[in-house]
């Protein structure tokens, strides 16, 4: 199959630190379709040679497994290309659509990875040059809006020009081999779904932490905040996945409509439950893998006095018959003790407990960074002789399956596979955009509580878990976060 990929902010840090190491890894693997091209597109001037030197460098900060050696880089190197364009000239999308049609590919897959506010320009300008037939597709990559206004506007622009299905808003939690086989675990296999209900599960926890602080993005960072850069999309998809009900195909529709019936589930907020449920922080000068670090307000690019969160715990209900009562627990943070992406289903207690010290109850652990797999918690009995009653003493043991070592030579990163997804038109694992607005639409309430609190976000030390407030958030609901379990 033949494809043109044109990569719009061809220069910028998402270009080179994670979708041409993606391309490279299926090149490398053999998944890239052989007759491609990719073009990179920006503003400055140079010329393919010079696209590919730069592309060439870049690569030396990527992970030592992912560097290319010089002949695996020259055979990759072939298929990318360089064109200068100011995307508010219609003179240059007509050049663009030359280049594309001179060669008639099967497949366009127009990857926007430029500042959200350049989508609707962009888009109506590619529909103005004939950029958008029924062969191509746009990618957007977020943050889609900055609120449920914008994501509209963003939506309706793209709408003028472009189907639905042409659309493809990407999510790359969506990727992780991990969430795929959170798919395979509850759809594939009969041994949980009886239990997926609240019957059995006391409480669902998800966390998204990060140790690295803002870095150079201060200025991005502070108009975005954590509720907007990971739970709006991130960790909202996240539960989504695992509140859903089951589709009745595997078809992207299908799937997609049992996941806005989530999001329409979700428990709304209000003012007053923003202050009960919610929690915002903003970190501090700490310690983070023994090295001092500083605090928000004085990272580069950081507005003196700023109220932005770098954190949110917050707690909510899916309010349907499957989920009533079970509390979801959501938790992002910047510079906390350690990169860590994980899913806990903690089931509840047995309902009249025979042996002695058996208290703890067993709980699933979705592994999503920095490796993927997952983790059985159960409990067992030691085997060193009866007890005074004649029972045995349990402990704790777990099941464990790392994917890495299950499927060592199958496993394909969250970039590689959305944007082999894209050029092969798959769309289960792109967001459609009444999720991304009824998303935008549950959020809303906490935001504009947070505009009128003339608190502002708690402090917490760099290298912690957070604000205090956080543990005690969980506490209510008899439980506590997985580290602190």
């Amino acid at each position: 199959m033949a494809f043109d990929l044109v990569l719009f902010g061809g220069t910028g840090d998402l270009a080179w630190r994670k979708l041409m190491p993606a391309l490279f890894q299926a090149f490398r693997h053999g998944k890239l379709p052989p007759d491609g091209r990719i073009l990179a597109v920006a503003r400055d001037e140079r010329s393919d040679e010079a696209y590919r030197a730069f592309i060439r460098e870049r690569f030396a900060e990527v992970e030592p497994a992912k560097q290319p050696s010089d002949e695996e880089f020259a055979r990759f190197a072939g298929l990318l290309h360089y064109r200068r364009m100011d995307l508010s000239r219609p003179d240059d999308y007509a050049g663009l659509k030359a280049w594309v049609d001179g060669r008639g590919a099967d497949t366009v897959v127009l990857f926007l990875a430029t500042s959200p506010h350049l989508f609707p320009v962009v888009c109506a300008q590619l529909g103005a040059a004939g950029l958008n037939g029924p062969q191509v597709r746009v990618v957007l990559e977020k943050p889609l809006g900055h609120d449920l206004a914008s994501a509209r506007q963003i939506n309706r622009a793209v709408a003028a020009s472009f189907t639905e299905s042409q659309a493809l808003r990407i999510d790359h939690y969506l990727g992780k081999p991990a969430v795929q086989n959170l798919a395979a675990l509850r759809f594939g296999n009969a041994l949980f779904e009886p239990l997926w209900r609240r019957e059995s599960i006391a409480n669902i926890q998800i966390t998204i932490a990060e140790s690295l602080g803002v870095g150079s993005r201060g200025d991005f960072y502070d108009t975005t905040g954590a509720l907007r850069d990971m739970v709006q999309n991130h960790a909202l998809q996240l539960l989504t996945m695992i509140a859903m009900e089951p589709p009745p195909t595997a078809d992207a529709d299908a799937i997609r409509d049992e996941k806005l019936k989530v999001l329409k589930s979700l428990k709304p907020f209000s003012a007053e439950s923003v202050a009960r449920d919610v929690v915002r922080g903003q970190y501090r000068a700490g310690t983070v893998d023994g090295r001092a670090v500083p605090g928000y307000l004085d990272e580069a690019k950081v507005p003196a006095g700023s109220r932005t969160e770098t954190f949110v715990a917050l707690r909510t209900e899916v309010q349907n018959w499957r989920w009533a009562g079970v509390p979801f627990h959501l938790r992002t943070g910047k510079r906390l003790a350690a990169r860590d992406a994980h899913i806990v289903v903690n089931f509840r207690e047995v309902p009249h407990p025979i042996f002695p010290g058996a208290t703890r109850a067993n709980k699933l652990v979705i592994k999503l960074q920095p490796e993927d797999g997952l983790e059985l918690h159960l409990l067992a009995a030691k085997g060193g002789g009866p007890t005074g009653a004649g029972l045995e003493t349990l402990s704790p043991v777990s099941l464990d399956l790392d994917f890495d070592k299950a499927f060592p030579s199958e496993r394909v990163g969250a970039y590689e596979r959305l944007l082999l997804d894209a050029i092969a038109g798959r769309l289960n694992l792109f967001v459609r955009s009444d999720e991304q607005e009824q998303a935008w639409r549950w959020v809303e309430p906490i935001l504009d509580a947070w505009a009128a609190d003339p608190n502002g976000p708690r402090p917490y030390a760099a290298g912690s878990w957070g604000p205090p407030a956080a543990s005690a958030l969980v506490a209510r609901d008899g439980c506590a976060w997985s580290e602190e379990s």
